[in-house]
């Protein structure tokens, strides 16, 4: 389509929208005036409404209160006319006295078990009738035997009286009755008198507010139906209930008060009641109900007891001017829409001829000629562009070689990257979020033995099982936002071999800065790995040199000790028993010196399990108690709640426990004083035991030496302890540091890594975790 269609059909569209919102702005106004009238209607009709409502509710209240004097009389002169007891009285002198009294029937009822039933009536079918099924009435009936007054809302209460609402008998459905209740203690029953209600019924469904309801919808032909709602049953579920095995819609429980409910909208309308009682303000519906559209309002009535008056209108009566009017509307803009279209037309040929040429000049630029410039020289807004095509085209020209040079830049740095990527010794694979391989180097096939191919859209085969929660880990770090470096860790080859790696792992990254992916760096340390084994074990044998010598020197003063007395024993040939008491203590002193060693020299095969700390620390506390009590010092344990487990072996803890609170005890020796244990959860996923005591403590000195084979400040100490302790935990990948002050006394502090969560490896060590 040509510009100079386009601009004749723009400017006839321009006119088209003014007319349309103005046959809209039109239409609105004089629907919102009908909207104003029908909402003033609707108010009028209720008005009238509530006036006739109000007016029978209060005839039908004035009647209900002389029905209930007039039963409470009856009632009293009843028990004026009857024994006490119920024993003495018969159904037929009830029969007599009810036709005496001008009573529909008498009936007495009595509690027995605590039910209150019918024992003896004037009418047959109402003997033996139980009222624990009968709601509200029950509960009057209880608390008039109670002599207390009557708290239920439903009916009329007086003093040792209760009159319940008209409603459908249960010995006979078909009839409408009233009943009182009168019970004062005087009698062993009480007294029910009934009359029949028919005729007051009558007034209400007859004279009532339902002929005016058919008056006002008689004369108005967009009025369809006028509702009296009852909040409290509307929209719940009818309560129906069998008398005489016919089914009886109580009139103190109906949903619709007055007028008709043809054009029903059940669900909605209960929303709608509610709402227009709880705002006290008109509620407006539309719906479709028997092939009509129906606008109904909901004007709420507060007075007394509330209810909402429903008044339906059909919609297509109403709007049948307002859709007269948008016609006649309608038609006279789509004239004027038509007569703008020719005379834009014919002003959008004029003013389009100047574009021709500039239209010339961007064709050749579409096709890259971009030197060839535009003569037109107007002053208006058409030279304007003109010139603005012109210098669109110089500039053009010079980012298009611009372009071309940066695109061959861009080629060069790419085979640059590629170069150093597939070149470098270590090994690069590259994963997405799914952790699938998405990019590997040349150095990843030489390192580990798969090709491209056979990795790429597979997780990373080279790890080993017991290795998968390490990753998972290293993996959430990543995605968090921190980066892993030099991390040392095993990995598998394709033939199975097991090489030691050194990792570093880094988050991929987009132009959103959103992580797109992991990139890992892998660099073979296996040949360093084996090295610092080797110096390992160079040093483990020195140190074993060492100690051997510090057990040697060790071991002589007993064994000095011990051939002195053999060469007495020689001599003389006997020895005394403090002698044979000295040797024996000897010999227990190198056991003790000799075993230790071994534990630190040859460890036995250890078992680790996950464990709960907690109970270890707390069975040594108890162990260790009877003999902190000897040293007139008192052990004080404190552990707080949602400890983890640890990976450990439990033996093992418990001889670190025992050495650390020994050395406590024993810090401590001019008795008195206070030994605290305590465990807690730690930052990084640690548990931390401290052991602080209030003795003489230690020198700053002395600190750095304490797990020193051999060193110890104790007289009789052998100086392996400590040094054991700080095996153990170093094998448990923890921590064991001090903190002393001269005077005030020493903290010993263990920390041990938290196991892992209970879906990892259970039988794992701290090593594999």
């Amino acid at each position: 389509m040509s510009i100079k269609a386009k601009l004749s059909l723009s400017i006839s569209g321009i006119v088209a929208i003014i007319l349309i919102l103005n046959i809209g702005f039109s239409y609105y106004t004089s629907k919102l005036a009908q909207e104003v009238a029908l909402e003033s209607q609707m108010r009028s009709i209720a008005e009238q409404l509530v006036v006739s409502v109000d007016s029978f509710e209060n005839v039908r209240v004035q009647i209900d209160i002389e029905l209930a004097e007039q039963l409470r009389f009856a009632a009293l002169a009843a028990k004026g006319r009857l024994d006490p007891d119920i024993r003495n009285i018969s159904n037929d002198d009830l029969i007599n006295l009810s036709k005496e009294l001008g009573l529909h029937d008498i009936t007495l009822w009595q509690r027995i078990d605590d039910e209150i039933v019918s024992v003896r009536s004037s009418n047959k079918e109402e003997l033996n009738l139980n009222s624990s099924s009968w709601d509200y009435w029950n509960t009057a009936f209880h608390q008039l035997m109670d002599l207390k007054p009557v708290t239920v809302k439903e009916g009329l209460a007086m003093e040792h009286f209760y009159s319940g609402p008209i409603n459908y008998a249960v010995s006979n459905p078909n009839e409408i009755n009233k009943w009182g209740y009168y019970y004062d203690g005087s009698t062993n029953y009480m007294i029910n008198t009934i009359v029949n209600a028919q005729q007051t019924t009558k007034f209400n469904l007859v004279d009532g507010t339902n002929s005016l309801v058919k008056q006002l919808v008689t004369f108005q032909n967009s009025l369809l139906e006028i509702t009296g709602f009852n909040p409290d049953f509307f929209g719940k579920k009818k309560i129906i209930k069998m008398k005489k095995d016919i089914p009886v819609y109580n009139l103190d429980v109906r949903d619709i008060m007055f007028g008709d409910y043809t054009y029903s909208h059940p669900d909605e309308d209960a929303v709608h009641i509610q709402t227009a009682l709880k705002k006290n303000e008109m509620v407006f519906d539309k719906f479709e109900a028997n092939g009509k559209k129906v606008i109904r309002s909901f004007i709420p009535v507060v007075t007394g007891a509330p209810y909402v008056i429903g008044v339906a209108f059909d919609e297509e009566e109403l709007m049948k001017p307002l859709r007269q009017q948008l016609l006649v509307h309608s038609l006279i803009s789509l004239g004027l829409v038509l007569l703008a279209m020719g005379a834009s037309y014919v002003i959008a040929g004029y003013m389009l001829r100047s574009l021709h040429e500039i239209m010339s000049k961007v064709n050749a630029m579409s096709i890259g000629n971009f030197s060839d410039p535009i003569s037109i020289r107007n002053k208006d807004e058409i030279g304007l562009l003109a010139a603005r095509v012109n210098s669109m085209g110089t500039n053009l020209l010079k980012y298009t070689t611009q372009l071309k040079d940066t695109a061959n830049e861009l080629q060069s740095t790419k085979q640059y990257l590629e170069s150093f990527v597939n070149n470098t010794s270590d090994a690069i694979h590259v994963v997405d979020l799914d952790y699938n391989i998405i990019q590997v180097n040349n150095a990843f096939e030489r390192m580990y033995g798969w090709k491209m191919d056979e990795v790429l859209g597979h997780p990373t085969p080279n790890l080993p099982d017991e290795y998968a929660s390490e990753k998972l880990a290293i993996m959430n770090k990543v995605l968090y936002g921190d980066s892993v470096t030099d991390y040392e860790t095993v990995h598998l080859t394709k033939s199975g071999e097991r090489i030691d790696v050194s990792m570093t792992v880094s988050a991929i990254r987009d132009e959103e800065e959103q992580i797109v992916a992991i990139a890992t760096i892998s660099r073979n340390i296996t040949s360093r790995k084996q090295a610092e084994e080797m110096l390992r074990r160079s040093e483990k044998l020195s140190i074993i040199g060492q100690l051997a010598a510090g057990v040697a020197h060790e071991v002589r003063n007993p064994l000095t000790t011990l051939r002195g007395f053999v060469q007495l024993h020689k001599q003389t040939g006997t020895l005394s028993e403090t002698h044979l008491d000295l040797m024996l203590s000897e010999l227990d002193d190198i056991n003790m010196i000799v075993s230790e060693f071994l534990v630190l020299a040859k460890p036995q095969a250890n078992q680790y399990a996950r464990v709960e700390i907690v109970p270890i620390i707390r069975d040594i506390v108890m162990i260790m108690e009877s003999e902190a009590r000897l040293n007139g010092i008192m052990l004080s344990y404190e552990a707080e709640e949602n400890i983890p487990d640890v990976f450990v072996v439990g033996s093992q803890i418990k001889q670190v426990m025992i050495n650390l609170i020994k050395n406590g005890i024993e810090a401590m020796p001019g008795g008195g004083g206070k030994l605290d244990i305590r465990v807690a959860p730690a930052e990084k996923d640690e548990v931390v035991i401290q052991v602080i005591d209030q003795g003489y403590g230690i020198s700053e000195e002395d600190l750095p030496r304490l797990c020193e084979p051999f060193f110890t400040s104790k007289s009789q100490g052998y100086g392996l302890g400590l040094m054991v302790c700080q095996q153990i935990i170093d094998n448990h990948k923890g921590s064991l540091s001090f903190c002393s002050t001269l005077g005030a006394g020493t903290c010993v502090e263990v920390r041990l890594p938290a196991a892992p969560p209970l879906n990892t490896d259970a039988t794992a060590s701290p090593e594999d975790a």
